[in-house]
């Protein structure tokens, strides 16, 4: 990476910021994910980027590519904060609901789009749209971004049932896709003139999940042990940042034994970890909260870098247009009919039925990479399958978080206090608790009695 990266990095993070508070003055209750994306179009190599002026934006897609340790970092991140929902405490509750609305839903979008593009390729008698790029646009419907709906939670704190159920499906969702992928894309490779392959469709992706995991669980473990050799909450907090990156560094490794391929999922690993460490270490609460305030700048940029990797191009292309419509609707209308009948028969309530299908909608990075897969198809299939998924996501990105607000709104999961106003709440509410603390310490160590002056907070 040269100067002019690190200085379109800093620009597109300082876009991103100022576009969110363009936002508010213009009273847009959009999510900042929205406002990061939509600057990261602005800098981009089709808008500023175009016009070569060096560190104003990124002049082509090899200078936004270039950034793929960033953004692969705050992708670990992300799924190490998720893995901050798979507490036990809270799965005792909401895990076997989760755990069947997560298969559910993933299962029903991937069946309803292969079902209407494989009628569609056969109307068009497989000319315009492949046979074996309608399967494997069926199993990509099933993946669904983690990035965009964690940050729509946390920028509005949203709490309750639907945001309870919600991260662990998204975290689940990714295992599904992974096995839907794999079978999806061993039958359109057969289709394609190949033959079916037990090991490709079969083996290893189960490989894949359960070595995810099972790395995800030694580093979640190890990181546990060592964090009780430090006594600084600072220290801790560098020592889980440094395996985190480890973590990533570790899980994009692959191995080839015979027939099989073993190869993790950053995010599954990563997931696991945050999982593991959350539930063994009596630090994590501390050091999650930490770590958010550290990450907080790092999803910023991942967005913005993300709004930036945007094709435009794809709207030249009509074809790609009207079947990526299609996708998008179809996708759209599984996730939702998933969610509600899974819902249904799991006794939620009647709020989060309505709702958590609208959640679902978001999809990126995990897509994105069951397209770089999917490009060994090769021929018109390959590149139609990256056009269709490139543009379904410019769209998903675009309106995907600020859908995901409007369901937990809708579903009054979110406060009506301003996040800002509500840090700045909690910033005074722990003063008090200190000064309150620090008068309980002076009474006793100067016999001023032992009562205990408590907060007003708490009265």
């Amino acid at each position: 990476m040269d100067m002019d990266v690190f200085l379109a990095t800093a620009i597109a993070l300082l876009a991103g910021l100022l576009v969110t508070r363009v936002f508010k003055y213009l009273h847009l209750d959009f999510p900042d994910v929205t406002a990061f994306l939509l600057a990261g179009l602005l800098v981009g190599p089709y808008v500023l980027g175009r016009l070569g002026i060096a560190g104003l934006g990124f002049p082509d897609m090899d200078a936004v590519d270039s950034l793929s340790v960033l953004t692969n970092t705050a992708l670990g991140f992300i799924a190490f904060a998720i893995g901050n929902e798979f507490r036990l405490s809270q799965l005792r509750n909401t895990g076997k609901k989760a755990t069947v609305i997560g298969i559910v839903q993933a299962v029903m979008a991937t069946l309803l789009v292969d079902a209407v593009l494989i009628g569609l390729s056969v109307a068009l008698g497989g000319q315009v749209l492949p046979l074996p790029a309608a399967i494997i646009l069926g199993a990509i419907a099933s993946a669904t971004a983690p990035a965009a709906t964690l940050m729509v939670v946390r920028q509005y704190k949203a709490k309750g049932p639907l945001t309870d159920l919600l991260l662990p499906i998204v975290a689940l969702d990714d295992a599904v896709g992974l096995i839907l992928f794999a079978v999806s894309f061993g039958i359109a490779q057969a289709v394609q003139g190949g033959e079916l392959n037990v090991i490709s469709i079969l083996a290893n992706p189960l490989i894949e999940i359960i070595g995810s995991l099972v790395l995800g669980a030694l580093m979640g473990l190890l990181l546990t042990m060592l964090e009780k050799l430090f006594f600084s909450n600072s220290n801790r907090l560098s020592l889980s940042i440094s395996f985190v990156v480890l973590t990533i560094a570790l899980s994009s490794e692959h191995i080839t034994a015979g027939p099989f391929l073993i190869s993790f999922s950053p995010l599954l690993v990563c997931m696991m970890l945050g999982t593991v460490f959350c539930n063994l270490s009596a630090f994590s609460g501390d050091i999650m909260n930490r770590a958010d305030k550290w990450t907080a700048p790092l999803f910023a940029t991942f967005f913005v870098v993300s709004g930036a990797g945007l094709e435009l191009s794809v709207f030249r292309y009509p074809v790609i247009i009207l079947i990526g419509i299609v996708y998008i609707l179809v996708r759209c209308a599984g996730k939702y009919l998933g969610a509600f009948l899974s819902s249904t028969v799991t006794g939620c309530e009647p709020k989060v039925r309505k709702y958590l299908g609208i959640t679902l909608f978001p999809q990126a990075g995990v897509a994105l990479g069951m397209v770089v897969t999917a490009q060994a198809i090769g021929g018109e299939s390959a590149s139609l399958i990256k056009n269709i998924i490139l543009f379904s996501v410019l769209i998903y990105e675009l309106i995907g978080p600020l859908l995901t607000r409007m369901a937990l709104n809708a579903a009054g999961e979110i406060g009506e206090i301003p996040a800002e106003k509500r840090s700045r709440s909690r910033f005074a509410d722990r003063n008090r608790e200190l000064i309150y603390t620090a008068i309980d310490a002076r009474r006793q160590l100067f016999g001023g009695g032992t009562n205990k002056v408590s907060s007003p907070r708490f009265h």
